[in-house]
C-alpha cells in the first residue's frame, strides 16, 4: 500500500463517526443486520500517527519528517480537544414544560383556586423533580406549615428558587403570586429564545471558515483566473 493510500485510510478513520446512534443509523441505511460497535479509543490516535508517517514517507527527507510530526501532533491535539468533557446539555424540553406549568399555575390562581389546590393541580404537568416538589409544598401548605418551611422543597429545585421566594413574599396575596408565576414563565421562554439565537450565531461563525475555504478557490478558478488568462492572452503581444 503506497503512502497516499495510507494517508486516505488515516483520514477515513479520523472522520468516521464515533457516536453509537450515528453508527446504528449508518448500519440501517447500509442494510447491515449486524450491530455496529464503536471504534476502540486508540484507533483515532493510531490513525493520526499513520497519517503523520504517511506524510513523512510521501514528502521525504527532513521536510517530510517535520511535516509528518506536525500532522501527528495536530491529529492528537484535535482528538484530545473533541473528546474533552463538555458541560451537560440543558434540557430545553424540560424548561419549556416548566414554563407551561408556571403559566397553568398563574391561570389557576387567577381563577380563584387556593395555592395548595393550584400547586397540586399543575404538579402533573411539571418535570419529574419539579412535580414532586410542588406536591410536597402543596401538602405542607394544606397542613398549615409556615411559608418558608412549606416552600423549601420548591426552593431546592433548579429554576424554581425565584418562584418560592415570590410565594413567600406574597403569601397573603394570591393575585400577586399569580403575576410572579406568569412573569417567571415569560422569562424562562425569553432565556430559551436568547440561547437559541446565540447557538445559531455560533453555528454561522463556525460554518464561515469551511464555506470560505470551499468557495474562494472555486471563485478564483471560475471567476478570476479566466479573466486574468484572457487579459494575458490579449496583452501578451504588447509586451
Amino acid at each position: 500500500m503506497n503512502p497516499t493510500a495510507l494517508l486516505l485510510v488515516a483520514g477515513a478513520l479520523l472522520v468516521w463517526p464515533d457516536d453509537v446512534a450515528v453508527l446504528r443509523r449508518l448500519s440501517r441505511l447500509a442494510g447491515s443486520p449486524e450491530p455496529v460497535r464503536k471504534w476502540p479509543r486508540a484507533v483515532p490516535h493510531l490513525a493520526a500517527t499513520l497519517g503523520g508517517v504517511s506524510t513523512a514517507v510521501l514528502v521525504g527527507g527532513v521536510t517530510g519528517v517535520v511535516l509528518g510530526a506536525i500532522v501527528t501532533a495536530t491529529g492528537w491535539w484535535a482528538i484530545r480537544r473533541t473528546r474533552r468533557p463538555r458541560s451537560p446539555a440543558v434540557d430545553i424540553a424540560a424548561r419549556l414544560r416548566l414554563a407551561g406549568t408556571l403559566d397553568l399555575l398563574a391561570a389557576c390562581l387567577q381563577a380563584g383556586l387556593p395555592v395548595p389546590s393550584a400547586l397540586d393541580a399543575v404538579a402533573g404537568t411539571a418535570p419529574a423533580e419539579a412535580g414532586v416538589a410542588l406536591r410536597s409544598t402543596a401538602g405542607l401548605l394544606a397542613l398549615g406549615s409556615r411559608p418558608d418551611e412549606a416552600w423549601a422543597p420548591v426552593r431546592a429545585v433548579p429554576g424554581l428558587g425565584e418562584l418560592a421566594a415570590a410565594a413567600i413574599r406574597t403569601s397573603r396575596s394570591g393575585a400577586a403570586f399569580a403575576a410572579a408565576a406568569a412573569d417567571l414563565a415569560g422569562r424562562v421562554r425569553d432565556e430559551l429564545a436568547t440561547e437559541a439565537e446565540e447557538r445559531a450565531e455560533r453555528a454561522g461563525v463556525a460554518l464561515a471558515l469551511p464555506v470560505g475555504l470551499c468557495f474562494l478557490p472555486a471563485f478564483f478558478c471560475l471567476g478570476v483566473l479566466p479573466v486574468v488568462l484572457g487579459l494575458a492572452g490579449k496583452l501578451g503581444p504588447l509586451f
